[in-house]
């Protein structure tokens, strides 16, 4: 008996070395902590407080994919709702200076520009939204030139649905970002 308790010491302890190891290579794996995410697994809003305020931009694209009839359609400004381009153009500014309230974890910031470009596209057919958003502040303004664009792509859907259902919103992404504390990314 006492001798299989003492291989059992041994094969416990490579045991629960094996363990430490698989969970450092696991951590090491998983990169960097998801910062919405609390230390009990939470979610949570990132407290911003101690970050200084830096100008940060952002700047998201996207692409509303539809027939050469339906951009002809909107081109020619004989959309049945009205001005399609401009209503989004306004709908996807509306749209950034809310993301916190759209956005659970987003905070409220006081944007200084928005603007958001609109461009028929004959070769895909439709049109290439995109939104450039910057702020000076403690955080980021990634969601909202994302959420800029998506709600834009969405009101151009929603303007031509009559005319053409199948209508496809593809490639919303974030071309590039400036400031803080990651400093530069281009897509």
């Amino acid at each position: 008996m006492a001798h299989k308790a003492s291989t059992t010491k041994p094969a416990k302890a490579k045991l629960l070395k094996a363990k430490l190891l698989k969970a450092k290579f696991l951590k090491a794996k998983a990169g960097p902590a998801l910062t919405h995410i609390g230390a009990s697994g939470d979610a949570r809003m990132v407290d911003v407080s101690d970050k200084p305020a830096t100008e940060r931009l952002a700047v998201a694209e996207g692409r509303v994919i539809m027939t050469k009839a339906t951009l002809d359609l909107i081109v020619s400004g004989n959309a049945k709702k009205g001005d399609v381009l401009g209503t989004a153009r306004i709908a996807g500014i509306m749209a950034a200076k809310r993301t916190s309230e759209l956005i659970p974890l987003c905070h409220p910031l006081a944007l200084s520009k928005v603007t958001v470009d609109i461009e028929p596209d004959a070769k895909l057919p439709g049109c290439v939204v995109r939104a450039s958003v910057k702020v000076t502040g403690p955080t980021g303004v990634e969601m909202e030139a994302l959420t800029a664009v998506s709600v834009a792509c969405l009101t151009i859907y929603d303007m031509i649905k009559a005319v053409e259902r199948g209508v496809r919103i593809e490639g919303i992404h974030l071309a590039e970002k400036l400031g803080g504390k990651s400093g530069h990314y281009r897509a």
